[in-house]
C-alpha cells in the first residue's frame, strides 16, 4: 500500500466530519469548558499499558534463549507506536529491529512472539467484546421498546456519506490485513527466518509465570482503558455518561483502529462520535471530545517514542565511553 494512502483516508474522513467546524470556538473549550486534571490523571495509565506490554514482551522472549534488558524492551515498545503514526502498522516491525540493534536479539524471533501477542491481544478483546455486548443487549432492547424506534429507522438516521464512510473503513481494514500477511508471508522463502518466527508463535507454551503473562495481557487492556475513560471526566457533556457507555465507545474505538491511518485518525473519531451520539451527547460536544483526546493521546506516544530515542542514544554513549 502506499505510504500517503493511510494519510489521505484519515485526512479525508477528518474533513468530512470537522468541515464547516467552527474552529474558533475549539479556545473556549480547551481554555475554560475542560477539566485539565483529569487529563493528565489519565497519562500515566496510558504509559502504563505500553510498558506491560515491555514487561509481557520480555517475558516470552525468554523462553526462546534471548534476554533483553528490560528497559531496552520497553523502549522499543515506545519507539514502536510513536513509529506507527508516520506507517501505520510499521511499529510491529520497528520494535524488533529496535531490539535486534541494541541487544542483538533474533529479529525472526522476537516477531513471532509479536504474532502471539496479537493473538492473545485479539482474544481478549474478543471475550470484552462479546461480554459487553451483551451486558448492554437490555439496554438497547428498553431503548427501543422506550422510543418506539426501529432497527430499520436507526439505519436510516445514517447519512448516505457515513454509509460510504464505514465501507471504505472496512474495506480499508481488511487490505490492511492483507498486506500485513503478506509482509509475513515474505519470511516463508527464507527457511532459518520461518523457523524464527514459529518458535517465537509457539515460546508461550515454555513461558514462565502463566499467571504473570496473564496479568500482563489483563493489565494492557485495563490500563488503554483507564487512559481513555478519565477522558470523560474532562468534559461536562460525558462525565455522566459512566462504564458502560465507555466500555461500548471504547470497543467501538479499539476495532476502529484497525483501519490504516495513523493512530487510527479518522476512523476512530467517526466510530467513537457514533456511538457517543447513540447515547444522547450532542454532535459538537462529542466531535470536540474525540478532537480533543485523541490529539492529546497521540502526542502522549509521539513524546514516548522521542524520549525512548533520547534515552537509548544516552545509553549508546554511556557503553562506548566505558570502552
Amino acid at each position: 500500500m502506499n505510504i500517503g494512502a493511510p494519510l489521505i483516508l484519515g485526512g479525508a474522513i477528518l474533513y468530512w466530519m470537522y468541515r464547516g467546524f467552527e474552529w474558533k470556538t475549539i479556545e473556549d473549550v480547551l481554555l475554560h469548558k475542560m477539566n485539565w486534571w483529569w487529563m493528565i490523571a489519565s497519562f500515566p495509565f496510558g504509559i502504563l499499558a505500553q510498558m506491560f506490554r515491555g514487561w509481557r514482551w520480555k517475558q516470552a522472549l525468554e523462553p526462546l534463549g534471548e534476554k533483553p534488558r528490560t528497559s531496552t524492551t520497553i523502549y522499543a515498545i515506545f519507539i514502536s507506536y510513536a513509529a506507527s503514526l508516520m506507517v501505520p502498522r510499521i511499529g510491529e516491525f520497528t520494535r524488533c529491529g529496535v531490539l535486534k540493534r541494541w541487544e542483538h536479539t533474533s529479529f525472526a524471533k522476537a516477531l513471532g512472539t509479536v504474532v502471539t501477542e496479537r493473538a492473545v491481544d485479539s482474544l481478549i478483546i474478543l471475550m470484552v467484546t462479546v461480554l459487553v455486548l451483551l451486558a448492554q443487549l437490555p439496554v438497547f432492547i428498553n431503548f427501543f421498546d422506550k422510543t418506539g424506534t426501529r432497527a430499520g429507522e436507526l439505519l436510516g438516521m445514517f447519512s448516505q456519506t457515513g454509509y460510504i464512510v464505514t465501507a471504505l473503513c472496512g474495506m480499508m481494514a481488511m487490505m490492511s490485513l492483507y498486506i500485513f500477511r503478506k509482509k509475513l508471508a515474505f519470511y516463508d522463502r527464507v527457511k532459518t527466518t520461518m523457523q524464527g518466527v514459529w518458535s517465537g508463535v509457539m515460546s508461550l507454551k515454555n513461558v514462565n509465570n502463566v499467571p504473570l503473562f496473564l496479568f500482563y495481557s489483563v493489565g494492557i487492556w485495563g490500563a488503554y482503558f483507564l487512559h481513555y475513560y478519565l477522558t470523560f471526566f474532562c468534559f461536562e457533556e460525558t462525565s455522566h455518561l459512566g462504564l458502560t457507555c465507555a466500555a461500548v465507545t471504547f470497543i467501538v474505538g479499539s476495532i476502529a483502529v484497525l483501519v490504516p491511518t495513523p493512530n487510527g485518525a479518522g476512523s476512530w473519531h467517526f466510530a467513537v462520535k457514533t456511538m457517543l451520539i447513540l447515547y444522547g451527547v450532542a454532535d459538537a460536544p462529542a466531535l470536540f471530545f474525540v478532537l480533543i483526546v485523541h490529539t492529546v493521546q497521540t502526542m502522549l506516544v509521539a513524546a514516548l517514542g522521542l524520549y525512548a530515542v533520547a534515552a537509548l542514544s544516552v545509553k549508546k554513549k554511556r557503553e562506548r565511553d566505558q570502552y
